[in-house]
């Protein structure tokens, strides 16, 4: 090999950065954390963090994931955990003027959960939160709260936050994605609210029902039933063993 000058090469730093998506309270809600530190200090950012020189992309992810919210990545191979959540790439966004400390690369991850409980802020974060995603798109992260001014996130996270959501989106139409929002039994009637607000559109109950259960290999019966959601008892099911739906699930016309 001949000689190689890494000093030849401009430094720069890699980051993960998380879109950390759940349903709450009917709404599709993400994670961000108020940042504590210069740049942005006092901004809503997505959570994430430096990757370490001895970890890759995936175990950096990961780590993060589970700093911030406690959530171990789910490995598709093994049986879901109760913390578990569905971690993916989603990106790699790499402008040179993204962040003003350093050339920065971002390479960001999509990571979906049943409801969760009020987040834990670390890191250089003051505070944690789960924010409805249109208020976040639409700069309304302080909506309600008079002593601040709306404000876009930090950084570029704004555009990785709608890539997430737009990922997540289109692939609960043609995958199983969507039971990663739902707990390890569930009714037709919570995956279907699911749906709905990922979507942000109203569903039809029983043309639901029937698509879902008709879908080979979507929901397997687990054998139980609920009156969690009131009124009559309602059959619990989890997620079959199909990754593809077929025929998908598409998306109405809005």
């Amino acid at each position: 090999m001949p000689p190689y000058d890494p000093s030849a090469f401009p430094p720069f730093a890699v980051t993960v950065d998380l879109v950390v998506l759940t349903v709450r309270r009917h709404a599709l809600c993400a994670l961000v954390v108020r940042r504590g530190e210069s740049p942005f200090q006092g901004r809503w950012a997505l959570p994430g963090g430096f990757v370490r020189a001895d970890e890759d992309l995936g175990a950096a992810a990961a780590r993060e994931l589970g700093e911030e919210t406690g959530l171990r990545a789910h490995d598709p191979e093994a049986p879901t955990p109760d913390n578990g959540a569905h971690l993916e790439q989603l990106g790699t966004y790499g402008g040179p003027k993204r962040d003003p400390r350093m050339r920065v690369v971002s390479v960001a991850h999509l990571a979906l959960a049943p409801d969760l409980p009020a987040p834990r802020a670390g890191g250089d974060a003051n505070s944690a939160r789960w924010a409805p995603v249109e208020a976040l798109l639409h700069h309304e992260t302080d909506a309600g709260r008079e002593d601040e001014q709306p404000a876009p996130l930090a950084f570029d996270h704004a555009q990785i936050l709608a890539d997430g959501v737009e990922r997540a989106r289109s692939k609960i139409e043609y995958s199983s994605l969507a039971t990663a929002f739902c707990p390890q039994e569930f009714t037709v009637g919570e995956l279907r609210r699911v749906y709905e607000a990922v979507w942000g559109v109203a569903l039809d109950p029983r043309n639901f029902h029937r698509k879902v259960t008709g879908t080979p290999g979507f929901l397997v019966p687990s054998g139980g039933t609920t009156t969690r959601q009131g009124g009559r008892p309602a059959q619990l099911f989890r997620a079959g063993g199909a990754t593809l739906l077929n025929p998908p699930m598409l998306r109405p016309e809005v």
